[in-house]
């Protein structure tokens, strides 16, 4: 499978990720079985960049996740996970969009404290020696203690060695391109915010990207389903899809059928368009669902459908840096 780097860091990718929300337990409980399933499909299929975090069904996805990994080269693998938010006692209260997973309450937590102690603790749950990226996860009500904290802790574990990549991972484009511009990270992870229905991250995030030498890893590229199955019911961004997303779903796997081509393969392809992007992440929660994905991951676009999506204005605007964007400062200063 074809690979890229995540920016200067060096760290190799392949261009599809195997995102392993899924594997806690997202939206619909997922048997041992089932994960160890898909981890091995995803193996054998070439992909060698998976992503996790403790927030992911309590730590089971860590876990479900390090158990097949161990097994590997740790070599010939990328895993990327991500702090901010410690796990409480069984019991305390979980989160509802993952079931059949432990009760446990996430606390937010961007110290450099809490940072040491969530990567501790996550690597217990994978079984390894390390971990290659780390994302510092969902800041979104917690800018100053991430910018003052958690990113120099990890910038220090950084030049020591202990992690070959740093970055955010969010659900919004927009801070995510002020972490760009004010901090020393290697990579953004940005969800939904890049797909056939959102376009936030091409036209403000990816540009600054480009221009600061940080790669980004693009996710939830189906909008939590929409996009891969447009029908009433649907769910967009973690909820029910409304109904003009459905119709406007619907418009764009037309033109879509025209060409042959299936929209959810549409929707991979798009995000993969723009040159800061290294890799998009697919959760993917069975061998089933690897097989389907790296088939639709495989099919060939052609620029004519990207061109009568564009003529009839299904397709999100792209464009170049914000009319006001945020001033960049020298890195690694």
């Amino acid at each position: 499978m074809e690979t890229a780097v995540l920016g200067r860091s060096g760290v190799p990718v392949t261009r599809i990720g195997f995102g392993a929300a899924p594997l806690g337990g997202l939206f619909r409980p997922v048997t041992e079985a089932e994960a160890e399933g898909a981890v091995t499909a995803a193996w054998e299929a070439g992909i060698r960049y998976f992503d996790t975090a403790p927030h992911y069904g309590a730590g089971l996805s860590e876990q479900r996740l390090g158990a097949v990994l161990r097994g590997r080269p740790r070599d010939a693998f990328t895993v990327s996970t991500k702090v901010g938010r410690l796990l409480g006692a069984e019991g305390d209260g979980g989160a509802p969009e993952f079931t059949g997973a432990p009760d446990r309450v996430r606390i937010r937590d961007y110290s450099r404290d809490g940072v040491l102690r969530s990567l501790e603790s996550s690597l217990g749950r994978l079984g390894l020696d390390r971990v290659d990226v780390v994302y510092v996860h969902d800041p979104d009500e917690h800018w100053e203690q991430a910018a003052d904290e958690a990113f120099p802790a990890l910038a220090q574990l950084r030049a020591e060695g202990v992690v070959r990549a740093i970055g955010a991972a969010m659900n919004q484009s927009a801070m995510l391109a002020r972490f760009v511009a004010e901090t020393d990270l290697d990579v953004v992870l940005c969800a939904g915010r890049c797909s056939l229905l959102d376009g936030s991250a091409q036209r403000e995030l990816f540009p600054l990207c480009r221009r600061e030498g940080v790669a980004a890893v693009a996710a939830g590229v189906f909008n939590s389903g929409v996009l891969a199955g447009p029908r009433p019911g649907a769910a967009y961004d973690y909820a029910a899809a409304p109904p003009a997303v459905v119709a406007r779903a619907r418009r764009i796997a037309t033109v879509c059928r025209g060409y042959g081509v299936p929209l959810a393969a549409a929707a991979l392809a798009w995000a993969a368009r723009d040159a800061a992007v290294a890799s998009v992440l697919v959760g993917m929660r069975s061998a089933t669902e690897v097989a389907e994905d790296v088939r639709l991951a495989g099919l060939t676009v052609p620029a004519e459908l990207w061109a009568e999506l564009d003529g009839s204005g299904l397709l999100p605007r792209r464009g170049e840096l914000r009319e006001q964007p945020v001033t960049p400062r020298s890195r690694r200063d």
